[in-house]
């Protein structure tokens, strides 16, 4: 009897381990979605602001002018 509850707290064991390999995994995976959404995002305001400098490029030339 004492080999099979050793057994049993080995299996019950076990299963923490998946369900902790199963969190950790999940958590890596939101952890790179989210790298690449973040990315995304930071090109799109790295073109807003390459944008605006042309914009304001612009007005300064034609404030010039005037």
């Amino acid at each position: 009897m004492v080999v099979g509850e050793v057994i049993a707290e080995i299996g019950q064991i076990g299963l923490w381990l998946q369900a902790l390999g199963i969190v950790i995994v999940l958590a890596i995976v939101f952890q790179i979605i989210s790298f690449i959404y973040n990315r995304r995002r930071m090109k799109q305001i790295h073109q807003i602001r390459k944008d605006m400098r042309r914009i304001e490029s612009k007005i300064d030339k034609l404030v010039k002018r005037k």
